[in-house]
C-alpha cells in the first residue's frame, strides 16, 4: 500500500479529492515488485514543512495554501517512481508478532520448584508445551524422601508457602513434614500442575545438539527400565540442593552386620525403641533426629565431628521442644483477610531484614555470638564441660543456624554419649574411633547430608563439556561456574532453579523460587516471541558475576572456618550456596532479565533481529472480543501511575 505525505491542512483534514492521480497506479507497481513500501516524495525546497500545529518552523512565511486552510498539490512536487525505493534483503515472514511459538520445555524434578513451574509457567508463558519428570512416584521432593522421626520445618509454616495461595489452617507454627508434603501436593491438584507430570522416571543425561538447537533427553523408567529419548527446546533443572544423599565412605561400612540408613532413606517398619543406636552428624536432620530417639532407646552414641551453633533461627525466635501447636482462636482469626495479611507480613518482615548479622564485624554479629553462646550454656549446664566442646570458633551464620527444639536438652541424658572422636572404621558389629575405642549398636543412622558439590546427579553435556564432572572440585571449571546462579556459559537454553545462588542472605525460600521462575518466563516469553532459537549467557557475563561475587562473601562470616552446605562442604572454598547479597538485592536483580548479558541465535535464516516483526500485525487487533483497551480501567483515578503499562498480557 502506498503512503503519500501532503502538508496538512488547519483542520488536519484531507479528501480523496487531494490525492494526485499518480496514485492509483502505484498498486499495479507494487504488484509487480513484489512486497515493497513506498515513501512520498519530500515536498519542493520552496515551502517549507510545517509542524504538526500547522506552522512553519523558524518564523518563516506560511506557504499561501495554508494560510488560506486550503490543500493544493504544488505542480512541482512529484512521487518517487517505486523502483527507486530501496530493495530489502529480507523476505517478511507471515506471521503476527504476538503469535507466541510454541516452546518444549522439560523441567526435571517435581519438588517445590517443579510443582511451582508447573503452576506459574504456564499462566506466564503463551504455548508453553510443558513436561515435568520426577524419578519418584509422587510430588514432594525434600518432603517425600525425609520421613525421619521429628523431621519439620524449621522456618515457620506461615512463611514457608506461596505468596498466592496461603493455608490459613498450619496445626503448628513450625509444620511436620507429612503436613508440609500435603499442602504442596494439594497445590499441585488445586492449579492442575499434575497434567505435566511425568513421575516415575528418571533423567539419565542431557545432551545439547548444535545441529538441531534442541535439548535430547534420555529417559529410563523407574519400573520397567525402559529408555527413551525425546527432544525439547529448553531444559531446566529443578533437582533441589539436597537431592542426592550419600552414605559415608568409611572403611568397613559393607561389613556392617545391623540396621543401617540414611536419614533420607528412613524405614518406617524399623522400631529403635529399647535398642542401641547410634547417629552420626550433627546437621539439620541430625539434630532433628536426635532428641526423637533418644526418647525411645536403650542407648544413643551421637557422633558429632564439627561444632555447631544451635539456637534460633532467622526469625529471632527461640523454640521450644515439642509441637508449638496454633490455636483454634487464633486459626479461626485467619478467616478474617486483613487479620491475616498483618499476621503473615509481621511473619515474613523478620526474614527480610537480617541480613546485617551476616557481614563480618559487625554488631549484630556479635550480639548473635554473645547471645548464643548465653542459650547454649544455658541448656547444656546439666552436663558440665559440654558447652566448650560443642560451641564452635567460627561466626554465627558461618554455617546454617539450626534452632534444634529438644536437641541439647537430650545431649544432657543418661543414655546419649556425645563422641568428637574421628571414626576410624565401621565394624560387623559396629563402629571403631580412631583411638580404638569399638562401640556395638543395634542400628547406624547416618545424617551425613547429600551430595553438596551442586554438580547434577545425572549428565547435562553440552560443546563437549560435561557439568556433572566439570563442577566438581577436581574438574575442569572446578565450581558451579555460572550466570547468576541461572544458567552456565556455552549451554545454551539451559536453566536452574533452586540450586546455585538461589537464596538471598535471610529472605524467604518460596518468594525466592517464585521470582526466579517469573524471571524465567520472561526469558521464555522473549524467546518464542522474538524468533530467537538460542540464548546462551555470555563468558564475560558469567565472568563478571563471579568476580563479584568473589568480592562480596570475604565480607561476610561465610567464608570462616567452617564446613557448611555453601561452600560445599569445603571451607576456604568458594561460596555457591547463597546470593552474593540480601534476599532484597537478589529480589531487585531478578525483577528483569540483562538481556546484554546474553548472546542469541535467531530462528530466521537471514539471521536478521528483527525478522519476527512478521507481517505488522498483531492476533489482537483482529480479534473483535479481544479486549484491546485494556488499559483504560473503570476508576482512572485510583491508577497507580507506576504500573502503567508494565503488564506484559495487555499491551497495546
Amino acid at each position: 500500500m502506498a503512503v503519500v505525505s501532503h502538508p496538512p491542512s488547519q483542520d488536519n483534514s484531507v479528501t480523496s479529492a487531494h490525492i494526485p492521480s499518480a496514485v492509483s497506479n502505484i498498486d499495479t507497481v507494487a504488484s509487480k515488485l513484489g512486497d515493497i513500501r513506498i515513501q512520498a516524495n519530500e515536498l519542493p525546497d520552496t515551502e517549507p514543512l510545517p509542524n504538526v500545529n500547522g506552522n512553519v518552523p523558524n518564523g518563516t512565511d506560511a506557504p499561501p495554501s495554508q494560510k488560506t486552510g486550503e490543500l493544493k498539490p504544488d505542480p512541482k512536487s512529484r512521487l518517487e517512481t517505486v523502483a527507486s525505493y530501496p530493495v530489502s534483503n529480507l523476505k517478511l515472514e507471515d506471521r503476527l508478532i504476538d503469535d507466541f511459538r510454541p516452546l518444549r520445555v522439560a523441567v526435571i524434578g517435581a519438588g517445590l520448584s517443579g510443582i511451582l513451574s508447573g503452576i506459574l509457567l504456564p499462566e506466564k508463558v503463551p504455548n508453553v508445551q510443558l513436561t515435568i519428570f520426577e524419578k519418584s512416584k509422587e510430588v514432594g521432593g525434600t518432603w517425600l524422601e525425609n520421613i525421619y522421626p521429628g523431621v519439620r520445618c524449621d522456618i515457620p509454616s506461615h512463611v514457608y508457602q506461596t505468596t498466592f495461595s496461603p493455608n490459613f489452617e498450619w496445626s503448628q507454627q513450625f509444620a511436620e513434614g507429612a503436613e508440609i508434603l500435603a499442602y504442596w501436593q494439594n497445590l499441585t491438584k488445586k492449579y492442575d500442575a499434575a497434567r505435566f507430570l511425568r513421575l516415575g522416571t528418571y533423567v539419565e543425561t542431557a545432551q545439547w545438539d548444535d545441529a538441531r538447537s534442541i535439548w535430547a533427553l534420555t529417559l529410563q523408567d523407574v519400573d520397567s527400565k525402559h529408555t527413551s529419548v525425546e527432544d525439547f527446546d529448553f531444559v531446566i533443572t529443578a533437582i533441589g540442593r539436597f537431592n542426592e544423599w550419600k552414605l559415608p565412605d568409611y572403611p568397613g561400612i559393607k561389613d556392617y552386620k545391623g540396621h543401617l540408613r540414611h536419614s533420607s532413606n528412613w524405614d518406617p517398619t524399623f522400631d529403635p525403641a529399647g535398642k542401641t543406636v547410634a547417629v552420626i552428624g550433627n546437621g539439620a536432620s541430625g539434630i532433628q533426629l536426635v532428641p526423637e530417639l533418644q526418647k525411645t532407646v536403650k542407648h544413643i552414641d551421637h557422633y558429632a565431628r564439627n561444632k555447631t551453633w544451635i539456637a534460633a533461627g532467622w526469625g529471632g525466635q527461640e523454640r521450644q521442644f515439642g509441637p508449638e501447636y496454633i490455636s483454634e482462636e487464633q486459626i479461626k482469626s485467619f478467616e478474617d483477610p486483613a487479620t491475616y495479611l498483618e499476621f503473615r507480613k509481621g511473619a515474613e518482615d523478620r526474614y527480610w531484614r537480617g541480613a546485617n548479622a551476616m557481614k563480618a564485624g559487625t554488631k549484630e554479629n556479635a550480639n548473635y555470638r554473645e547471645r548464643f553462646t548465653d542459650i547454649m550454656k544455658r541448656r547444656l549446664e546439666k552436663r558440665p564441660g559440654l558447652a566448650e566442646k560443642m560451641i564452635p570458633d567460627f561466626s554465627p551464620h558461618c554455617r546454617r543456624l539450626t534452632p534444634g527444639p529438644g536437641y541439647l536438652e537430650a545431649l544432657t541424658e543418661d543414655n546419649l554419649e556425645y563422641i568428637q572422636t574421628p571414626i576410624s572404621k565401621f565394624t560387623a558389629t559396629g563402629i571403631e574411633t580412631v583411638d580404638g575405642t569399638h562401640r556395638e549398636v543395634d542400628a547406624i543412622f547416618c545424617a551425613t547430608g547429600h551430595n553438596i558439590n551442586f554438580a547434577p546427579p545425572f549428565s547435562i553435556r553440552a560443546r563437549g563439556v560435561d557439568l556433572k564432572t566439570a563442577w566438581k572440585h577436581d574438574g575442569e571449571i572446578g565450581f558451579p561456574k555460572t550466570y547468576l546462579g541461572m544458567a552456565s556459559a556455552g549451554f545454551p537454553n539451559l536453566l536452574f532453579i533452586g540450586t546455585v545462588h538461589t537464596n538471598g542472605i535471610a529472605g524467604t525460600f518460596v518468594h525466592s523460587i517464585e521470582s526466579q521462575i517469573t524471571h524465567y518466563a520472561k526469558i521464555l516469553r522473549k524467546v518464542s516471541s522474538e524468533g530467537i532459537k538460542t540464548i546462551t549467557p555470555s563468558e564475560w557475563a558469567v565472568d563478571d558475576f563471579i568476580s563479584y561475587a568473589d568480592a562480596y562473601f570475604p565480607t561476610t562470616v561465610m567464608t570462616g572456618n567452617c564446613s557448611s552446605w555453601a561452600n560445599g562442604g569445603r571451607p576456604g572454598s568458594r561460596i555457591h550456596g547463597a546470593w552474593p547479597g540480601s534476599a532484597s538485592h537478589l529480589a531487585f536483580v531478578r525483577r528483569n532479565p540483562r538481556w546484554e548479558d546474553y548472546e542469541y541465535e535467531y530462528t530466521s535464516g537471514s539471521g536478521n533481529r528483527f525478522a519476527y516483526f512478521g507481517n505488522g500485525r498483531t492476533i489482537r487487533e483482529a480479534d473483535p472480543g479481544f479486549n484491546i483497551t485494556s488499559y483504560l480501567k473503570p476508576n482512572p483515578a485510583d491508577i497507580d501511575l507506576r504500573d502503567i503499562h508494565e503488564s506484559w498480557h495487555s499491551w497495546p
